[in-house]
């Protein structure tokens, strides 16, 4: 019974730590898919530069949905921090 009480003790600090690894890599691949969605988008006005308009705002709305989700799970991850 005591290898219970010690493995829970030592345990205890996991959570935070399991949440500060959630948060960076939330952080992490929203700026990995920015990235990739922002130099696909230059590729493709260099290939087309008459379609520059409709491929930038397709840009911006997806770079706005990928940061919404991040910015969600961010809240929740601090959400879940005070439960």
């Amino acid at each position: 019974m005591e290898w219970m009480t010690t493995t829970l003790a030592a345990a205890e600090g996991v959570g935070p730590m399991g949440q500060a690894i959630g948060m960076g890599l939330a952080i992490i691949g929203a700026g990995i898919g920015i990235g990739r969605i922002g130099g696909s988008a230059v590729e493709a006005i260099a290939r087309q530069p008459e379609a520059g308009g409709p491929i930038g705002t397709n840009m911006l709305i997806a770079a706005a949905l990928i940061e919404g989700v991040t910015v969600i799970a961010l809240v929740l991850s601090l959400v879940l921090s005070f439960v």
